[in-house]
C-alpha cells in the first residue's frame, strides 16, 4: 500500500512540476490528471502567537486608497477593525508587491513577467518551518494545488494568474515535495474550512475578476462583502485570528503609492474595532510582524528592519519608527537581476541579505540564510524601515526617527 502511495505521488509531482515555462500550456487532458492525482495537502498546527494565532492576508488590485475606502462594502468591512492608514505597496507594478510579500525583496522586478527565484532565495515558508506553523496559499480559479502554469481560464475572462501567486515565483517552495500542493484553490479552502484543517498563515488571491484587476473596485467590494463575513462569524475561523485586506498597489503610479488596508479578526479587542492606526506599515512590516508573534527569525531582507503591527509590537516592547511622509512615494523598484534593463548602470546581481543583527522582531537572522551567505556584506541597510537603494537614488531622503528609553534616534535614506 505503501509503495502504491509513493508512485502516486510521484506521478502527481510530475504534474505538478512538469511546467515551468511560460510558453509552455496544459492541455485539458493533463488538467483533468492532475485534478485526479495531485492531492491538496493541508497540514495543521496550533503554535500560539503574542497577539494572533492565525493570520490571513487577502490583497486586492490596483486601486488607490480613497478609492477604495469609499466603496460601500470595503469601508462597512473597516468599521469592523483597524484602518491602517498609512500602509505602503513596495513598488509598481503588481508582480513584485507579490514577491516582496513572500521574500522580503522584489530584486528590482519591474515588471509582470515570468520569474521563478533561484532556490538559494529563502521565504516565508522557510520562517514558518522552523517552529512547524502550517502555512498554504489559496487562489481562486487554480486548476488543481500546485499549479505552476503562467494561467488558467475554463472562460472568456482571465481567471488565475501566476503573478499574483506568490510563493509558487519560488524554487525553494516548487522543488519541494509537499510544499507545492499547500497551495491550492477556493475549493479546498471551504473543504479545509468545513474539516477544520486551515493553516496558521494563508495568503488568498481572489481571481482577476473578483480583485479588481479587470474589473473595478466595486466588483472586488461586492466579492468582499460576500466572502469575509461569513468568516468573521464562523468560530473556528475567527477564534484569535488576525486578517489584514490589502492592495497590491495603488492604481496611479505619479501619487505615493499608499494603499488601502485594515485589520480584522477575533484577535482585535472590541477597544480598538473601528479606529485607525497610522504607524508606517508597507508589505515588509507583514513578514516582521509574522516573526515578532511567533518568535521566528528574519529572512534578512527588508522585513529586518520593518514597523511591526502596533498590537504586535505592544507585546514584545518594540517601538516603531515616525516617517517623515513628505517624500515618501516608494512607487519605484530599483535595478535587480529581475528587472527589465538588466543592462543597467547598476549591478544585476542577486542582492545579499544581512547575516547579523537581531531586526526588528528580536529574533535574528534564519539560519539557513546565515549559512547561504555567510561573510558576504549586505547589498542594502535593511535596518531602515523604509527599503531605499542609495546607489540608483530610489526612495532616497526619507527621513525616520523615534524615542526609545528616553533617546532620541534619527536616520534617512541616503
Amino acid at each position: 500500500m505503501f509503495t502504491k502511495q509513493l508512485l502516486t505521488l510521484a506521478g502527481a509531482l510530475s504534474l505538478v512540476q512538469a511546467k515551468t515555462n511560460p510558453q509552455q500550456t496544459y492541455t485539458p487532458a493533463e488538467i483533468a490528471a492532475a485534478r485526479a492525482s495531485v492531492l491538496p495537502y493541508s497540514p495543521v498546527s496550533n503554535v500560539r502567537g503574542l497577539a494572533f494565532d492565525r493570520f490571513v492576508d487577502i490583497w486586492i488590485e490596483n486601486t488607490d486608497f480613497e478609492t477604495a475606502s469609499l466603496d460601500p462594502n470595503f469601508a462597512k468591512l473597516a468599521k469592523e477593525g483597524i484602518t491602517l492608514t498609512n500602509y505602503f505597496a513596495t513598488t509598481h507594478p503588481s508582480e513584485p508587491n507579490y514577491c516582496a510579500s513572500a521574500s522580503g525583496d522584489n530584486f528590482g522586478m519591474d515588471n509582470d513577467d515570468w520569474h521563478q527565484m533561484p532556490a538559494n532565495i529563502s521565504t516565508i515558508a522557510d520562517l514558518f518551518d522552523t517552529k512547524r506553523i502550517a502555512w498554504g496559499e489559496y487562489q481562486e480559479d487554480m486548476p488543481f494545488a500546485g499549479y505552476q502554469g503562467y494561467s488558467y481560464s475554463d472562460s472568456d475572462a482571465n481567471q488565475y494568474m501566476r503573478k499574483h501567486n506568490p510563493l509558487v515565483l519560488f524554487d525553494s517552495v516548487t522543488n519541494d515535495n509537499l510544499r507545492p500542493r499547500q497551495i491550492k484553490n477556493f475549493t479546498t479552502f471551504y473543504e479545509d474550512l468545513e474539516h477544520e484543517k486551515l493553516p496558521q498563515y494563508m495568503f488568498i488571491t481572489p481571481n482577476m475578476t473578483d480583485d479588481a484587476h479587470d474589473s473595478n473596485i466595486t466588483v472586488a467590494g461586492d466579492w468582499a462583502g460576500r466572502f469575509i463575513p461569513p468568516l468573521l462569524k464562523n468560530e473556528y475561523f475567527n477564534k484569535d485570528t488576525l486578517l489584514l485586506v490589502t492592495f497590491d498597489e495603488t492604481g496611479n503610479y505619479t501619487e505615493p503609492n499608499r494603499v488601502f488596508s485594515f485589520l480584522l479578526g477575533g484577535a482585535i479587542p472590541e477597544h480598538l474595532k473601528g479606529t485607525t492606526d497610522d504607524t508606517f506599515y508597507t508589505h515588509y512590516s507583514v513578514i516582521a510582524s509574522l516573526s515578532a508573534n511567533w518568535g521566528l527569525p528574519s529572512l534578512g531582507r527588508w522585513d529586518c528592519g520593518a514597523n511591526i503591527f502596533k498590537q504586535v509590537a505592544e507585546k514584545t516592547g518594540y517601538v516603531n519608527w515616525e516617517i517623515d511622509y513628505k517624500n515618501v512615494y516608494i512607487n519605484q523598484t530599483y535595478p535587480g537581476p529581475v528587472s527589465d534593463n538588466i543592462y543597467s548602470t547598476y549591478s544585476p546581481k542577486w542582492p545579499i541579505p544581512a547575516t547579523e543583527g537581531c531586526c526588528t522582531a528580536g529574533h535574528g537572522i534564519l539560519d539557513i540564510v546565515k549559512k547561504t551567505y555567510h561573510g558576504l556584506k549586505p547589498t542594502h541597510n535593511y535596518n531602515s524601515p523604509v527599503p531605499y537603494d542609495a546607489a540608483s537614488g530610489t526612495n532616497v531622503g526619507i527621513r525616520f526617527s523615534r524615542t526609545v528609553h528616553g533617546r532620541r534616534e534619527e536616520g534617512i535614506t541616503e
